[in-house]
């Protein structure tokens, strides 16, 4: 029996997508057939359009776009409309982390992290209501910071959390729309932002091997809240992190 791809001709924009994450979603989505609007500061390059058709993308396009300016997150979203027809599905991957303490972070400091990390995906949420046909999905890379943190971190947890709920009131909004919204919540994951955490290089904190996860972990779980299987599933937080909140 031929299963025909989840994506198949429905269109995903997928925000800060040339990261370990956000290429790895990306790669997903190519691999069940989708359109794609890949969103990052730096414009995705045509190497990365050849290997993503190569995987089962359909129409493959690259937008420049600070996720905390509300006029570049409007640009995508028009050249979406433009190029690929409309939009189905919108992944919000962008995100920024410093490491402060709290007594040592200025404005700019917490402006920069919460605008990237909680503006960037509601500004895309905003025109995912307006925009967006029936049956779309908007999932929300979040972490969990949002539920336990650490030292140092505070912009971003604080940012992660908030996202979160704005998640659930995405999901209450776009109910009527026939619009669902979810956020995932990972753990450790094999990218450079873990690794370049200075809680883990002075041994702070400690990352079990088989605690720290693949992008691709975070690609399948995001492919599913935005498929038609998790239909009935909106407003949730779901934990991808190896099961590591659950014994700490």
């Amino acid at each position: 029996m031929v299963t025909r791809p989840r994506f198949a001709g429905k269109a995903v924009i997928v925000t800060g997508a040339l990261g370990g994450i956000g290429r790895a979603v990306a790669e997903a989505f190519a691999r069940e057939g989708a359109h794609l609007m890949l969103a990052d500061l730096a414009p995705a390059e045509g190497a990365l359009f050849e290997d993503l058709r190569a995987l089962g993308a359909g129409k493959v396009a690259g937008a420049a776009c600070d996720v905390s300016d509300e006029d570049a997150v409007g640009h995508v979203v028009d050249r979406t409309l433009a190029e690929l027809g409309g939009f189905d599905v919108v992944v919000n991957v962008a995100g920024a982390m410093i490491y402060k303490p709290i007594a040592e972070l200025t404005g700019a400091d917490w402006h920069r992290l919460l605008s990237v990390n909680l503006l960037g995906a509601a500004y895309f949420a905003t025109r995912a209501l307006r925009h967006m046909a029936a049956g779309g999905a908007i999932v929300n890379v979040a972490s969990v910071h949002a539920q336990q943190t650490s030292s140092l971190v505070a912009p971003y947890a604080a940012a992660k959390a908030a996202l979160c709920s704005l998640t659930r009131t995405t999901a209450i909004e776009g109910k009527d729309r026939g619009i669902r919204a979810n956020a995932l919540l990972p753990g450790a994951i094999d990218t450079p932002m873990l690794w370049s955490s200075p809680n883990i290089a002075s041994g702070a904190e400690v990352i079990e091997p088989g605690d720290v996860g693949r992008p691709e972990d975070i690609a399948s779980a995001t492919a599913f809240l935005a498929s038609d299987e998790a239909r009935f599933i909106s407003g949730a937080s779901l934990l991808v992190d190896g099961g590591r909140l659950a014994k700490l």
